[in-house]
């Protein structure tokens, strides 16, 4: 999840863009770039790190030119660094990507073999050079680049230029935002409405599989290979503040509804469908080491903890290996049993939380193997651990944490293919079924956020409740939890998550009309116990607001309010049910007039003990 803006027309370039892609930092910050193409010349400024530095070179070292395009990035591939920000070139090819490519490591390696040297770690230099090594053969560089985009598996939203021709400016889309500002002579390329709304508001919003090539005051909208399109423009109304948050009045409703995409992009070139297995790029152990291992401890704070205690069912069930769940914060501090044959994962989104780090250097000085998932490429914990899986969640602005949690829970499961493949506990017909079931995720979660209408009027119907009761089983006993600290964060209503089957060992004392309980009943091998329980809340007035797999009527004629979701698997369903409780949450905050991206006392990372 990158920022992406080009220019082509009679003013300069740079400062148009620089101010676009301040108003996409939101996309990424850990390094930018801009180029530019003028009179045959190219020339490109790139720094690490947050984009006032290339701000702070450009005024030594100016760039002038009236086409041009710049790069806010979010590592994905390669770690944040000067060399890995874009542009990035190859030959007279120079291009800015967001999205990831699939394929890379194996164009790359054809690349090689061909004679091509590449400086970065990025899948984007592939691209570059992967169309330099076309033009070789196909002299019509329009061509040459329809012909490489073809070549790519994964997702792209890419903007090119040839720095033979200072009146050429090429983009295209296949997985990854993209829309076209229409000025009069000049034309705009953005990741997001955002960049460009102070220059145009007439903007045409590019479809899939989609290119468009600017040339002499002149936009050509044609399929990437090569059929003509007529696109209609639309004018947009937003504020600028509304239009940074693609039209969600909220960066945390923003968020909720990126999930399919961030589960697409997290999964992206992972899955080995044929042999039921997945490939984890930066997890670095081999199959001896993951096969040594004879206890998991998972350590982590908050909602990232509510994530590990997911991860314990996934593993445990399915790779019959014992898991332990630890608060990052008290993990240290209880002399832990850790040593060879223990492997330590920890979670966290920012890859810097205080607790979760020191947790890591206790395990590690005890002697575990140990790994990260993480949100953040080369952020501290990532950098420390022994492996890591990168959730692809993409910036999380919102301080209540909603897709770097299904992403974690995405990661988890992935890992859990990788690991019971590897010890053969998952053979090649169970992982080729759990991939085929994940692989469904991103769209049944769209289907989720369906209910976000729905969802308000509930919000409405309970948001005077003073607390609120969670209860699920099995996995979905952690949701409750999460979903009780998504009440709790957003909009300071009490609330607790407890399993189920527990509530008679004290909760239920607190059951009476007044209290809303949110009951997660889906169908599956929980289903007749937690109907059960729900049955007791029920019998002492308890509202209950039920959860369920959609068409339940078992249960819809039992509860005072049903929320249906999409039922897909078992497995995954702890995905599925995030949404609607974040969903009830964000709107009963809403409601009641908090700050729901930056609630009270909360920061988005704790970086102090």
């Amino acid at each position: 999840m990158c920022g992406i803006v080009g220019y082509i027309g009679a003013q300069q370039a740079t400062p148009i863009i620089l101010e676009g892609l301040k108003k996409l930092e939101y996309r990424g910050y850990d390094s930018a770039g801009i180029a530019t193409v003028t009179e045959g010349t190219s020339a490109i400024r790139r720094s690490q790190g947050k984009l006032v530095n290339l701000e702070n070179m450009l005024r030594e070292q100016p760039l002038a030119g009236t086409l041009g395009i710049g790069h806010t990035r979010w590592a994905t591939h390669g770690r944040p660094s000067e060399i890995n920000a874009h542009p990035h070139k190859g030959g007279p090819v120079i291009l800015v990507h967001n999205g990831i490519i699939e394929n890379y490591l194996q164009l790359k390696e054809q690349l090689r073999q061909a004679g091509h040297t590449f400086k970065s770690e990025t899948d984007t230099e592939v691209i570059a050079h992967l169309i330099e090594q076309t033009l070789r053969t196909e002299k019509d560089f329009e061509k040459a680049v329809r012909a490489s985009l073809a070549q790519l598996r994964g997702a792209y939203a890419v903007c090119i230029l040839n720095e033979n021709d200072p009146d050429l400016l090429i983009a295209a889309k296949l997985g990854s935002p993209m829309v076209v500002g229409l000025g009069v002579g000049e034309f705009f390329v953005a990741s997001d409405i955002p960049a460009i709304l102070a220059y145009t508001r007439d903007m045409v919003f590019m479809d899939d599989g989609e290119l468009v090539l600017f040339r002499k005051g002149e936009a050509h909208f044609s399929t990437i290979d090569g059929t003509p399109l007529e696109k209609k423009s639309r004018h947009i109304d937003w504020s600028p503040m509304m239009a940074e948050k693609g039209g969600y009045r909220h960066f945390m409703l923003k968020e909720i509804h990126e999930q399919p995409r961030a589960v697409r992009d997290t999964i992206a070139g992972r899955l080995r469908e044929a042999q039921g297995d997945v490939y984890l790029e930066d997890l670095h152990f081999s199959e001896e080491q993951l096969a040594s291992i004879k206890r998991i401890i998972i350590i982590a704070c908050g909602t990232s903890w509510h994530a590990a205690l997911v991860g314990k069912f996934y593993i445990e069930g399915h790779c019959r290996i014992p898991v332990e769940i630890d608060i990052a914060s008290e993990f240290r501090y209880r002399n832990p049993v850790v040593g060879e044959g223990v492997l330590a994962i920890v979670i966290s989104q920012s890859g810097e939380t205080a607790d979760t780090l020191a947790a890591l250097r206790e395990a590690k000085s005890r002697g575990a193997m140990n790994m990260a998932i993480c949100n953040v490429v080369d952020s501290s914990i990532a950098r420390e651990s022994g492996g890591v899986i990168y959730t692809h969640a993409g910036p999380e602005i919102g301080v209540a944490s909603t897709k770097a949690f299904v992403t974690q829970l995405t990661a988890l499961y992935l890992f859990t293919i990788r690991l019971g493949r590897a010890i053969g506990a998952i053979n090649i017909a169970q992982g080729q079924q759990m991939i085929a079931a994940l692989k469904k995720v991103p769209g049944m979660l769209e289907s989720a956020l369906k209910l976000n209408d729905y969802t308000e009027k509930v919000a409405k119907k309970y948001m005077n409740a003073r607390d609120f009761l969670y209860l699920g089983r099995g996995k979905n006993f952690p949701i409750a939890l999460e979903g009780a600290l998504k009440l709790k964060e957003i909009s300071y209503i009490h609330a607790e998550g407890y399993p189920a089957g527990e509530m008679k060992h004290g909760p239920i004392a607190l059951i009476d009309e007044d209290v809303p309980v949110v009951v997660l009943v889906p169908r599956g091998s929980c289903f007749e116990k937690t109907l059960s329980n729900m049955e007791e809340v029920i019998a002492r007035s308890g509202r209950v607001i039920a959860v369920c797999s959609a068409g339940d009527d078992e249960v819809r004629g039992r509860v005072e309010t049903v929320i249906e979701i999409p039922h897909l698997d078992e497995d995954l369903d702890p995905l599925l049910l995030s949404v609607p409780l974040q969903l009830l949450a964000y709107h009963i905050a809403v409601l009641k007039g908090t700050d729901v991206d930056q609630p009270r006392n909360l920061a988005k990372s704790v970086t102090v003990e």
